[in-house]
This record gives C-alpha cells, structure tokens and sequence, in this order.
C-alpha cells in the first residue's frame, strides 16, 4: 500500500494506492494559512482518516510541496508557501507520521506519475512541463526523478524566453529578480497578459473556437513562444515524451500546433519527441508523490 501526499498552498490532498495503482481512498483538506504547526497537523490528520479507511498503514509516505530542500542544511527552500521555508520539513514530518518520508518538489511529482503509469508510461526520459499559475518542470530518466545537486532539476521556467523576438525583450518584469522569464510568458498569467482582455485561458481558448481574431492570435503567440520553450528543453535534455499539465495544457489547440514549429529551433532534422496531454491531470501530483 502507497499513501502520497500534494501539500499545497490552499489544500492538502491525499490518496492511498494499491501496488497495482488502483486507487483505495481518497481525501483533501484545508492547508491552515501561515501556520507551519497547523500544516503538520492537518497533514498527519488526514493520513491517518485515509489509512483508517483503506484498511491498513503505509510503511512510508511521499510527499509532493512546493520548493525543494536546501542540499547544504535540508531546510526548505523556493517555496511559494513562505511558511515552510527554513523549516525541516522531512523531520517534522517524520516525526508527525512516525514513519520514513520522503518529499520531492510537486513538479518533479507530476513527472513521476505520468511516467509511471501515465501519458508517458514506460517512456525512459520524461519531462513533465506544469503550465499553471506558475512554469516548473519536472525530469524522469528510466522510472527515477533526476534531482541534481542543487535540487533544481527541471526548473526551466526561470531561464529566459529562447530566441526572443524584439517585441518580446527585455520581457516582464519576474519575482525572482529578474527579466523575460519562460515563466512570465508560458503561465496562466502571463498568456490572459498577452491577450489583454480580461479572460482567464480557458475563456481565450473558448473565444478562439468561435473565431475571435484576438483570441487566436494570442494563442498563437502563445504556441510559437511554447514550442521555442519547449525546443531548448529538447536540445539538452531529448527526452522520449514531453508531458504537459497544469490549466494551460487543456488548450487541445497546442498539441498539434507546438510540434509543428518546435523543428525549426530543435537540432536535428524531424525530432521524434512526442508532446502529450497529463492522463491524470490535476491528480498527477497526488499519484507521483504516492509512487516515490
């Protein structure tokens, strides 16, 4: 029996697998806001109810948050929910749970699990590409995340905007400090910027289908810029499959029109690397914590 865990800003989910992956149970709960001691709580709180359910106990627990361990002290570094930053989080949780953990970055998590049993099942290098609120990234080789010394594999949405159009330089303004961040281009936020309407994604996709002009240029821009993004990931990495998740990878528009321009900036000739849909969508972080 598997249990993983997404800690997230807002919510905590959790489900326990069999070995086999068919899911045993389910549940979420609220994250307490700013509450580092409320967090662990409500995080071993929710395990326990889910493992009374499925009838038994996990030997360990995995466990998907955003940001990573610090590879020098093991505290808690890059997360956007500041009150686990500094904190040590594996032992606390340790502790909580009274058993082993083990914690990876949630994108690294979706990775996993689109690897595993997903979109890219049996794939030897996956990279799952999470296009939300944020940009990050995650990389399987051969049904193992590649973590890297820093701790940062993956994170390619802190490099910048590849082959930039003039228009596109020096790009806005990111809050890590610096400027025309993939991120500030390829996230939720940065296609409903572009498009200046007003919308959210889904609704720019929405006015597109109908024939809005705007709308489709926006998505446009959006696909040549994802394909560029895409590229460079490729001419590093030549992973087998790319998968995408997070809101923006709803948009069906992208999977076909992404590899038809991704070859002009790819070094090769015809690159055979596939671009797919999540299987599991929002679950896919759950489910990779679960298979660590």
């Amino acid at each position: 029996m598997r249990v993983g865990v997404d800690l997230g800003g807002t919510k905590i989910e959790a489900l326990v697998l069999s070995d086999s992956g068919e899911e045993l149970a389910r549940g979420r709960a609220a994250t307490p806001k700013g509450d580092y001691e409320g967090t662990l709580d409500a995080l071993r709180r929710l395990v326990q109810s889910l493992e009374s359910r499925a009838g038994g106990k996990a030997p360990h627990i995995g466990i998907g948050m955003p940001g990573s361990l610090a590879p020098d002290s093991g505290l808690v570094q890059n997360s956007n929910s500041t009150c686990l930053i500094g904190r040590p989080l594996d032992e606390d949780l340790r502790k909580a749970l009274n058993r082993p953990v083990r914690l990876a970055n949630d994108a690294d998590c979706f990775a996993l699990s689109e690897a595993t049993d997903g979109a890219a099942s049996g794939a030897p290098i996956v990279f799952g590409a999470i296009l939300g609120t944020g940009v990050g990234g995650g990389i399987v080789v051969n049904g193992k995340t590649l973590d890297g010394p820093n701790r940062i594999a993956g994170e390619w949405g802190h490099n910048p905007l590849p082959w930039p159009k003039d228009h596109e330089r020096p790009g806005p303004e990111c809050y890590c400090g610096k400027r025309g961040c993939i991120e500030q281009f390829l996230s939720g936020p940065g296609l409903e910027r572009d498009h200046g309407g007003g919308l959210q994604g889904d609704e720019i996709d929405s006015q597109a289908r109908m024939g809005d002009a705007a709308a489709q240029s926006a998505l446009d821009r959006y696909a040549h810029r994802l394909a560029r993004g895409l590229a460079s990931i490729i001419n590093v990495l030549d992973p087998h499959v790319i998968v995408l998740g997070g809101g923006v990878s709803n948009i069906d528009f992208l999977y076909e029109r992404v590899p038809s321009l991704w070859g002009d900036f790819v070094f090769t000739g015809i690159p055979r690397t596939r671009l797919l849909k999540a299987r599991f969508g929002d679950s896919s972080g759950v489910r990779g914590a679960a298979w660590l």
